[in-house]
């Protein structure tokens, strides 16, 4: 095996697993971080994404925003690779996105606070159909309430978010949960659909 070849496994352990790349050492970000360059200079070229400092976009990553359905991302998030995301998306700083999840801000947008950690698979969508029953599904009116996920939420693997959503600060969502309900702060929900289950501050 070459360097090269040891170097392009670290690049794909990264995509899958990004909170690894902000602990690189020196001698890994020499080559890290211009491949991280070069990857958020050309989504940035070809779509309305907007990224701050120090973040980490997996190349297997898919991100698309027209204008007007901007992405928008604060300082040291990671988006993993086989994540789907479709503006308009506001997202805080240090915010993590899991391998494989999927969230498209349909006319009113996702937001998502602070810190804020979203386990792979996990599925939000802010947008719903029309389910009249004289006329096809995919032919009805598609309708857009926004979703709002607080600061320092966990978000489980597999769990899904429905629109019309608000999710209170420092909430956790259990894996494979369905949120279809407002979440209020440091609430522990599980289930589908879920409920509250227990509250953050009590573990204390």
């Amino acid at each position: 095996m070459t360097p090269e070849d040891y170097r392009e496994q670290h690049k794909k352990r990264l995509s899958w697993m990004p909170w690894l790349y902000f602990s690189l050492k020196e001698k890994h970000l020499a080559w890290a971080k211009p491949w991280q360059d070069e990857i958020q200079a050309r989504l940035c070229a070809l779509e309305t994404v907007h990224l701050g400092a120090n973040c980490f976009i997996a190349p297997e990553a898919n991100l698309f925003a027209e204008p007007g359905r901007d992405i928008r991302m604060g300082d040291q998030c990671m988006i993993a690779a086989g994540v789907f995301l479709h503006g308009p998306i506001d997202i805080g700083n240090e915010v993590a996105i899991n391998h494989g999840s999927s969230l498209d801000g349909g006319r009113s947008g996702i937001k998502i606070g602070n810190r804020t950690r979203i386990a792979n698979q996990v599925t939000i969508y802010a947008f719903n159909h029309g389910m009249a029953p004289d006329e096809p599904i995919y032919q009805q009116k598609v309708s857009s309430k926004g979703i709002v996920i607080g600061e320092d939420v966990w978000i489980g693997a597999q769990a899904g978010i429905v629109d019309g959503v608000t999710i209170g600060n420092q909430a956790v969502i259990g894996m494979g949960a369905l949120i279809s309900r407002d979440v209020p702060d440091f609430a522990i929900m599980a289930g589908n659909p879920a409920k509250q289950i227990g509250d953050r501050r009590d573990k204390r």
